[in-house]
């Protein structure tokens, strides 16, 4: 077996999970607890048949006629009333149990998602999205499940077993001492199997989680697979991921059924002995035919439940499995809280210094060193630079995103480690190259940032952003729904639509990272012309890789390998004819 597959079948906490899964529940005590009274009532209730069936049967003598059919009778009305309550009450257990998983998963998924949402960046730098999904809908759903059904056989097994156990001993405490052979040979069985097939559940979950990270991944680069007819290689890739996930799958499903028939075999072999050794007390004289057959009943009763248990042991398994998996994430390190006492930023004037700031992603792997940068109130300030310079890495640092290395970082003579991050992130409005559009209208995606905005102010920015002409264009202008992703406009209009939504935020600051990369030259000009306009007195940082674009910039910041190697206006950086006029030329030329 690979290491990468031996690392996740280390024990883990079980025990520290169930009592986590078990706080859950006891958010909803009075629920359990009326739960537990059902179930404890059905199962009684269920235990009273087999001693009315021996009874019943005791009414039958030896010889033709010898039959009192007024107890027969007697003791199966009685069969039928206790059975029909025990259902009943079984019903309303079932709806029960589903009622109070419903609102334990509904409470796990909401906190799995806000701690999502409390994550670094950093995070979603390194999870597939795919895994993570898979833990918010099939790992919650596995737990669903089992809370739903599991929890209710785990209590049904209980009180069944300890109910039947004690009406054997009233009636034959000799004939008891068969399940001493057969119920610890049950239980040492259970427990080796199920030891062997904790890690593969951990494995399927971990396969599973792979498998839809890939299966997004995939998706969302559809055409660029097409475009390099990558098709057949994608479909191998797939194949293998595949073949893992339902090879994890079938080995932990595989191990896990053999749980159950060999359970059932040794309590068979315990219906045996207690067949074998009645007879020979009947014989004796020591029991009757009756008593006989109630035991045999509670036997099955005793021994059935210890077999559903140890069916369910694998569910059990896969639903700890998931729960882990779960519970990991929820565990994952959040942000690293505000300084205490963080201010928040106020009256924001945007200027920013950036004083001998370095930083890397990895310990070791510096990507900015030593960089001093002061971006004053008010100004257009461009950054310049080949691929992999430090660009966007400055924007993460600027908002926050990661902390600082080495070095400060201030706006308006505040480190900006000693405000509150809201308070930070607010006074930044921010447009990536990557659009971000949800499914909802066109008036509530570009109102996104300032949920009280109106109808005149949502207009006002589309019309700065060059967007309105065609809003008014969609079939219900404003209110059309925009599909997931904004699927159904295209890259360039969606670009425009995240730029009106930074345009109407009323931030003094303004970042763009390569934001007007899907616009044709002429339209985004006429953007930065009428974003001057309405940023004025606002401190802008605009990245961007066609530098005719940020000819007009106050200062351009021209970043290598981590470091501001030049800094001037366009007109300046050309007559010096250095790294700038060398990007401007070989772009051009």
């Amino acid at each position: 077996m690979a290491e990468g597959q031996k690392k996740y079948e280390k024990p883990k906490n079980r025990k520290g999970t169930i009592l986590r899964l078990g706080r859950y529940l006891m958010q909803y005590k009075y629920l359990l607890l009326l739960a537990l009274l059902l179930t404890v009532g059905s199962n009684l209730l269920a235990l009273v048949g087999p001693m009315l069936s021996g009874y019943a049967i005791d009414a039958i003598e030896p010889g033709i006629g010898k039959v009192d059919f007024s107890r027969v009778y007697y003791y199966a009305g009685l069969m039928v009333v206790f059975y029909l309550f025990s259902a009943v009450l079984s019903y309303i257990l079932a709806v029960l149990m589903i009622h109070i998983s419903r609102k334990v998963v509904y409470q796990m998924r909401n906190d799995v998602f806000a701690h999502l949402l409390e994550l670094p960046a950093g995070y979603f730098d390194m999870h597939q999205t795919g895994d993570i999904i898979s833990r918010i809908s099939y790992d919650i759903d596995t737990v669903n499940t089992s809370l739903a059904n599991d929890l209710v056989q785990i209590l049904t097994t209980l009180i069944t077993v300890a109910g039947a156990f004690a009406m054997m001993i009233a009636i034959s405490p000799r004939l008891v001492l068969v399940f001493a052979f057969t119920v610890p040979l049950s239980i040492i069985l259970t427990k080796y199997i199920t030891g062997k097939t904790r890690p593969l559940f951990r494995l399927r979950s971990r396969k599973l989680g792979e498998l839809n990270g890939f299966v997004e991944e995939m998706i969302s680069g559809q055409k660029t697979i097409k475009a390099y007819y990558q098709e057949e290689n994608t479909i191998d890739k797939f194949r293998g991921k595949n073949e893992e996930a339902v090879e994890a799958y079938y080995r932990a499903e595989y191990y896990g059924s053999v749980v159950g028939p060999t359970v059932n075999f040794v309590n068979n072999l315990s219906l045996m002995m207690v067949s074998m050794f009645g007879a020979l007390l009947f014989l004796a004289g020591q029991m009757r035919i009756g008593s006989i057959s109630s035991f045999i009943l509670y036997s099955r009763k005793f021994s059935g439940p210890i077999n559903e248990a140890a069916n369910i042991m694998s569910e059990l398994q896969s639903a700890l499995a998931a729960a882990e998996r779960v519970f990991h994430m929820i565990d994952e390190p959040t942000e690293v809280p505000d300084r205490k006492p963080a201010a928040a930023l106020e009256h924001v004037k945007g200027d920013v210094v950036l004083n001998n700031v370095s930083f890397g992603y990895t310990q070791g792997n510096t990507i900015i060193r030593g960089l001093n940068l002061h971006a004053e109130s008010g100004k257009l300030v461009a950054i310049v630079g080949p691929t992999g310079a430090g660009k966007t890495t400055l924007i993460n640092l600027l908002m926050r995103f990661y902390d600082v290395g080495d070095g400060y970082i201030y706006v308006d003579n505040q480190d900006i480690c000693d405000v509150t991050r809201i308070s930070l992130r607010k006074a930044y409005a921010m447009v990536l190259q990557d659009t971000w559009l949800f499914e909802g209208t066109v008036f509530e995606n570009i109102a996104y940032g300032k949920q009280d905005a109106t109808m005149e102010e949502v207009t006002a920015a589309a019309k700065a952003a060059k967007i309105h002409s065609y809003i008014k264009r969609l079939p219900q202008g404003y209110d059309t729904v925009l599909t997931d992703e904004g699927t159904n406009i295209s890259k360039g209009q969606k670009q425009l639509l995240t730029i009106a939504r930074a345009m109407l935020l009323d931030a003094p600051m303004l970042i763009l990272d390569e934001a007007t990369s899907n616009v044709d030259t002429r339209t985004e000009q006429q953007i930065q012309q009428a974003m001057r306009k309405l940023m004025e007195h606002k401190t802008c940082f605009v990245i961007a890789h066609r530098l005719s674009t940020i000819q007009n910039a106050d200062v351009i910041l021209v970043v290598s390998q981590g470091e501001i190697v030049e800094q001037g206006t366009h007109r300046e950086l050309m007559e010096k004819k250095g790294f700038y006029y060398q990007l401007y030329r070989a772009q051009f030329e």
